[in-house]
């Protein structure tokens, strides 16, 4: 159902988070712990996992948890916001009903995985502008396990219900609305991997992942089984249950972004649909890629090719465009492309005339090139 990247061992291969900070977040100096424990003495946990990106927890437990227990009441939000959400997991954190703040926090970090468990009350958290600019491009697969929530990006809205679960990208501005006090389930996921198994992966974030989807269940079960059990004990082992965590995310995307398809175009001709696009993806910034390139790579006929695209729903032309304007999107999104024209950025994805670029870009985002570089970078 979807590529695979293996290492030399067979498994996937997995990166660490090797420019980790607290929690495994990229870019960031470990926690002062002192400066937010000075009201009590630091628990152990958290001077583990504030000293060192890596850092095992202490007593061979497989996991670090945190709770506002652990701080003064009258500080509680201030220190938690600043601590766990600012330094630590890079959101704004902003409670939104007027009732004693109560949160607490568990966190497992493996090679090229990070899970976390949270258990909040109703509030606003926001990845702003400024945030992102710590230039973590990761995907993070947000469960909803108990409440009610809503996630805004990319100018829309979902709702969450119990259960539910979407894909979202960190270099995105996201806010997500914490209606109702829950539990949510975060994974973290290299965008190296899950791009190379999922194909379209940027269309496939910001969207539902009903909780009646079996995959799902698999997923959501397999992850949280992780905070429970003995950490593996060998490399081997650690890399082969991240593998398993990989595959099941990516089962879990497939089965929701191809199930309207995948009930036309079965067996053979899904899996050629599939190297077409994932080839697609791949070469779509060459302004001379054409159906008929495709088609010659594959070893079938333009037109055999044409009947797959349209009988998953799009022609070719508009899959391949489609690709090349989400890939400007982010780009004018993402500070380190802000000084580069959007005449540059068009031609950089694959556009031969800027006019055209432009007509499109704001008929598939009802906003200019300029806008929505302007509102991202604000």
């Amino acid at each position: 159902m979807h590529k695979r990247v293996v290492g030399t061992d067979g498994s996937h291969a997995s990166p660490g988070f090797e420019d980790a900070g607290p929690f495994g977040i990229p870019g960031h100096a470990p926690i002062d712990a002192s400066r937010f424990w000075a009201a009590r003495s630091s628990p152990p946990q958290a001077q583990a996992l504030a000293g060192a990106p890596h850092a095992s927890p202490p007593h061979g437990s497989p996991t670090a948890s945190f709770s506002t227990d652990d701080f003064p009441e009258q500080d509680r939000v201030a220190m938690w916001r600043e601590c766990f959400g600012r330094m630590a997991l890079r959101v704004e954190i902003e409670p939104t009903e007027e009732r004693p703040f109560e949160a607490c926090l568990t966190s497992q970090t493996l090679p090229g995985l990070h899970l976390l468990l949270s258990k909040l009350p109703a509030a606003r958290i926001t990845r702003t502008r400024e945030l992102i600019a710590d230039g973590n491009d990761d995907f993070f697969f947000v469960v909803n396990r108990t409440g009610s929530m809503a996630v805004c990006a990319r100018g829309g809205e979902v709702l969450l219900r119990e259960g539910d679960a979407l894909l979202m990208s960190a270099d995105e501005v996201t806010v997500f609305e914490r209606r109702s006090g829950g539990e949510t389930l975060l994974l973290r996921i290299p965008r190296s991997i899950l791009s190379s198994l999922v194909v379209d992966i940027d269309a496939a974030t910001m969207h539902r992942v009903a909780r009646q989807s079996k995959a799902l269940a698999l997923l959501t079960g397999y992850s949280t089984k992780l905070f429970d059990e003995q950490s593996p004990a060998t490399p081997q082992l650690r890399h082969l249950v991240v593998s398993h965590v990989y595959d099941l995310a990516a089962f879990t995307l497939d089965t929701t972004h191809d199930a309207a398809g995948a009930a036309k175009v079965r067996g053979v001709p899904a899996a050629r649909l599939r190297a077409a696009k994932t080839y697609v993806s791949e070469n779509s910034s060459r302004r001379d890629l054409s159906i008929s390139t495709v088609a010659a790579h594959l070893g079938v006929t333009p037109r055999y090719l044409q009947r797959l695209f349209e009988a998953d729903g799009k022609t070719f032309s508009m899959w391949l465009l489609n690709q090349r304007l989400i890939r400007a999107h982010r780009m004018l999104c993402r500070s380190q492309f802000a000084e580069q024209a959007v005449s540059a950025i068009a031609y950089g994805v694959g556009f031969g005339d800027v006019s055209y670029f432009n007509r499109c870009f704001r008929k598939l985002f009802n906003a200019t090139p300029r806008d929505v570089r302007e509102n991202a970078l604000k």
